[in-house]
Formats: C-alpha cells, structure tokens, sequence
C-alpha cells in the first residue's frame, strides 16, 4: 500500500515546472527512453550525445548498476528499506519493484524536488500489497527535513539502504561532504550506501565535452576522482566498501548480461533521431572507453 506521502497539489505541481530550462532528472529520463521530458530537455541530451556518442552507456549501465546493487542487497543481504535520494522520473525496474520482488514487504521512500518527478510518483511510484512506498517532495541538501519524512516509512532503528545514485555530481564539494555525513550518521548499524558518481579519471576528453553541454545550460556538474568519491565512504563515521571496492560502474559485481533492449523493426528505427535510437541500443557492447562512472557500496559498522 501506498505510505502517508505529502500532499502533493497537481495545480501547485504545474506552477513549479519551468519548461524552459533543462532539468537533470528529465535529462536523465530522455536517455532512458522515457517521455516525461520537454524539448529543452531533450535539446541538453542531444548536445551531450553530440559531445560523446558512446555517453548513453554511462547512463544506462548507471542504471543497471542500481538493479543490480538493490537485487544484492535485498536477496543476499536481507536488507527491506531503501531511502533513494534524487530518484528521477519512474522509469522500468524502480527500486521498489526490484525489492519487492525479492522481498514483498520491503519498504521504500523516494525523494525528488522536482514537480514532473512528483507528479508521475503519485501515479507509477505504486507499492505492492505487503510493501509500502512514499515519496517526498524534498532537498538534497536539506538532510533534516528528508529524515524527518522518511521517519514516517522506514524504521531507522533497522538498517536502511541509502540510495545516492548520479546525484553527487550536481553538488558541490562543500555542501556535498557534509549532507552525506549527516544522512549517514542517522542511519542504524548493518546499513548500505549505494553510490554513483560521474569522474574524468577514465575518459577525460569525452566527459569534460558532456560537462560542457550541462555547464552552458546552468547546471552545478562536479567531475571527482576515485579518491574523492571514496572519500563519501571513508570520512566519519566511515563506511566498510563492499567488495570491489569504488571501481568503474560497469565492473561493480557484473555477473550477468544487461538486459536487452526491445526489437524493433531497423526500418522504424533508422526514422528515429540519434537520441531517440538510444532506448534500442543494446549496452553489453560497452568497453572501458565508453565508461565515466564509479559505484560503489558501503556498509555500516
């Protein structure tokens, strides 16, 4: 069923769409293939596609890796609450559907503060019968209000997975530290951080074109280094890194194939621009060339 989530106007909802500037969480949504997504939006994922052809797969084996780190924590680490934190537009396979699969009453709250996300997580962000879901209209960088909220869903005295996927690199440093340490802090022993994070260790050239799209259109975009996307774990209180440790995020636990994408007929596709190709594209191709992405999981002690 679904949780107690903050009332959520559709009117006022409309009001806060500013449809003239591009928006992560949509631009995020357009090489997913999804349609919640303006023309700006879908304008900024052309000029990063343009700046690198191969940077859809950041994207999507991003994705992948959030299925593929849920599925180990709720099937092998008997973890039942996830906290996902600037979750974007609903898309195929939310955590919630992934845990819930595993484990049926697994509880997640998703938080976003932006009103396209909000009003599609009335409808799609839906629990199963023995689980719970909510969704909080929220800021990242307001850690306090987000606790606070999610305390009405999740169980704090139990662990928790803390869901921070492709979601730093929109911060800065000195906002980014400290709110990561104040949510872990809140968190019980035996919980999970799960993290993504953007860099120009692997590829230099091709994702500091990309940030140069984002930077143009107003966006906050923090490229760090391993170390410092190590250090959201190793600061106080610290974190234990799951095997293998903060590595390339097509090599985090890949034990299996991504899933294929849906066939369709080479005719209807060679009508499609490049951007809307990329939900067909099929990203077991990748290499270490393609990838600009760490993960990452850490446990509490």
């Amino acid at each position: 069923m679904p949780g107690d989530a903050l009332s959520h106007d559709p009117a006022e909802l409309s009001k806060r769409i500013d449809t003239a500037k591009a928006h992560p969480a949509r631009v995020y949504d357009v090489f997913l293939g999804g349609k919640d997504n303006y023309p700006v939006d879908r304008a900024a994922a052309a000029a990063a596609l343009a700046a690198n052809p191969r940077g859809y797969l950041d994207v999507r084996h991003n994705r992948d890796f959030l299925r593929r780190a849920v599925t180990r924590l709720a099937k092998e680490d008997g973890i039942r609450q996830f906290l996902d934190i600037g979750t974007g537009l609903p898309t195929a396979e939310n955590v919630h559907q992934i845990a819930q699969r595993i484990t049926p009453d697994a509880r997640v709250v998703y938080v976003d503060n932006d009103p396209v996300v909000l009003a599609h997580a009335r409808a799609l962000l839906v629990s199963g019968p023995e689980g719970r879901t909510d969704y909080l209209d929220a800021d990242f960088k307001n850690p306090a209000q987000i606790l606070e909220h999610a305390a009405k869903t999740l169980d704090f005295g139990q662990p928790v997975a803390l869901v921070l996927v492709a979601i730093l690199h929109f911060v800065e440093d000195e906002e980014a530290y400290p709110i990561v340490r104040d949510l872990v802090d809140a968190l019980p022993s035996g919980s999970r951080v799960v993290l993504s994070h953007l860099t120009e260790d692997l590829n230099p050239e091709s994702i500091r074109a990309v940030q140069r799209t984002y930077t143009e259109r107003g966006f906050t975009f923090v490229l760090r280094s391993r170390d410092e996307v190590a250090r959201f774990f190793t600061e106080p209180p610290g974190l234990t890194l799951d095997e293998p440790g903060v590595v390339p995020v097509h090599h985090w636990q890949q034990d299996s194939a991504a899933p294929a994408p849906e066939a369709v007929d080479p005719a209807f596709l060679a009508t499609l621009d490049d951007i809307e190709k990329v939900r067909y594209r099929d990203i077991n191709d990748v290499t270490d060339a393609d990838i600009n992405v760490y993960a990452a999981i850490g446990r509490k002690a």
